[in-house]
């Protein structure tokens, strides 16, 4: 046989194949074939038991993900698969591996994550980034490994002081600044730009102007929660004042969009926020145009300008923002879809609005992530940085 030819599946890989294929709702197709080959019988079984308990989509998704790059990564650097529990010395192996400091590379080869180990990682394509991780994606896949680890009924080493010491210490000494998921946030200058850049009347225009005023103006909702939004989330509510000082005079549209299950909030939760005004109308006029009266509110449109039955994805929402992006004569390269979250309050904070305000309506759970570009917004605007120009 050619050796330049693929190898072909084994029973055990083509089995393992099958039983993802009852998670071809979460996991996508091209990823099941590359999990197949490097999940074990006894991890496909594990995420079909996560995905009947009900766990969320995105949470289910991630699990497969890290799970996928754990057993690739043990194989690579200890020749053997993982094992469960894993030992402290194997989780101090893979800090060592992930966070380590370029300027030590430099004299000393063997810092960080071995080249052999390197190159097997990329070559089974679940190793892209080149150097050492970033600190959030090492402790999350800790994190899932750790959850792992307890729905097999097992204990393990993740609380022990000796691996939390070590990733301290790797977190201050890889020195690897935080990156942003949107370089650039989408503030209400480049929303307008936006929908200049979706003006027209093309179906495909008056979902593009929809989405976007929804995803903004709901409080910066996250990609997957527009892409998974329904019409049976959406209630119309009772016209509100345009001016709260004034609740006599002109009136606006509102509609309440319940959220249900999302990264912060349960599926039976009453959590709701509000649309106003324009996005309202917009929303509005998407939804009769497209003769959408249930199921999910924005779809796919094909080459043809033909409306779709299914929903947009979450990869979709990125890329219609970066497409607009493009059109307006922006960088997509600057953008993503976490802009708009970003966006939404950073020019909440341009505006004065009080931080917990604008909080009720992005569901941020946490002051300390929200404040961030309260923050940023208050630096760029003050007079510290101003002292000589």
């Amino acid at each position: 046989m050619d050796a330049r030819l693929p190898k072909p599946a084994s029973d055990a890989t083509l089995r393992r194949a099958a039983a993802l294929d009852a998670l071809d709702s979460v996991l996508p197709y091209d990823r099941r074939e590359v999990l197949a080959k490097i999940l074990t019988d006894d991890d496909v079984e594990t995420l079909r038991h996560l995905a009947t308990e009900g766990m969320g989509d995105n949470s289910l998704r991630a699990l497969a993900s890290d799970l996928g790059y754990l057993e690739a990564w043990c194989l690579a650097a200890t020749k053997s698969p993982l094992p469960w529990p894993a030992p402290e010395a194997l989780l101090l192996k893979f800090v060592a591996h992930h966070l380590w400091d370029f300027s030590k590379r430099d004299t000393d080869a063997a810092h960080g994550m071995p080249g052999d180990v390197t190159a097997t990682l990329k070559a089974a394509d679940v190793l892209r980034a080149d150097g050492p991780h970033a600190p959030s994606t090492v402790r999350r896949r800790l994190s899932s490994w750790s959850t792992l680890t307890r729905w097999r009924g097992l204990r393990g080493n993740f609380a022990a002081p000796g691996l939390r010491s070590a990733l301290k210490l790797a977190v201050r000494a890889s020195a690897r600044p935080r990156g942003r998921k949107s370089k650039r946030a989408v503030t209400a200058d480049i929303l307008s730009a936006l929908l200049i850049a979706c003006a027209g009347e093309k179906l495909v225009d008056v979902r593009d102007r929809a989405l976007l005023l929804t995803a903004f103006a709901s409080g910066g909702r996250r990609r997957s929660e527009i892409s998974s939004l329904r019409v049976e989330q959406l209630v119309e509510e009772q016209p509100v004042p345009a001016d709260p000082k004034n609740p006599d005079g002109e009136k606006l549209p509102c509609l309440k969009i319940r959220l249900g299950r999302s990264k912060t909030t349960e599926a039976d939760s009453d959590d709701f926020v509000l649309l106003v005004g324009r996005p309202v109308v917009a929303l509005s006029a998407w939804l009769e145009r497209a003769a959408i009266a249930d199921g999910a509110v924005f779809r796919g449109i094909d080459r043809w300008g033909n409306l779709e039955r299914r929903a947009v994805t979450p990869q979709s929402v990125n890329l219609i923002l970066k497409r607009r992006i493009a059109e307006a004569g922006l960088d997509p390269t600057l953008f993503s879809a976490h802009g708009l979250r970003s966006g939404f309050l950073t020019e909440t904070a341009r505006r004065g609005i009080p931080l917990t305000e604008a909080m009720q309506q992005s569901q941020h759970r946490s002051i300390q992530q929200a404040s961030r570009y309260y923050n940023d917004a208050e630096r760029q605007l003050g007079r510290a940085a101003r002292l000589i120009t």
